[in-house]
């Protein structure tokens, strides 16, 4: 249990994170933002296992920056094709 709301924080704080450093307005609702912060946590974890470099001793800088860059990729894809799919007539 403490697992799942886990998953979910830091799915919030990777989202919330490449909203503030992607450039311009990212107007996906804040659900979306922790699903896609999510999935780049994920995205992040599994570059990190192809490395090699997913436990490593010490903090896992190495990781946790594929985290925010998958956060960074599924949130600009993400804002993107939610202002398409809002925007049609």
């Amino acid at each position: 249990m403490f697992q799942i709301i886990w998953i979910v924080i830091v799915g919030a704080v990777l989202g919330v994170l490449a909203k503030m450093l992607l450039p311009g307005k990212q107007a996906i609702p804040f659900w979306l933002t922790v699903l896609l912060g999510m999935g780049g946590a994920w995205l992040g974890n599994a570059v990190a296992g192809w490395i090699g470099v997913r436990h490593t001793s010490g903090i896992d800088w190495i990781r946790h920056l594929l985290q925010l860059a998958g956060a960074l990729v599924l949130v600009g894809g993400g804002a993107s094709f939610w202002a398409g799919v809002r925007h049609k007539d």
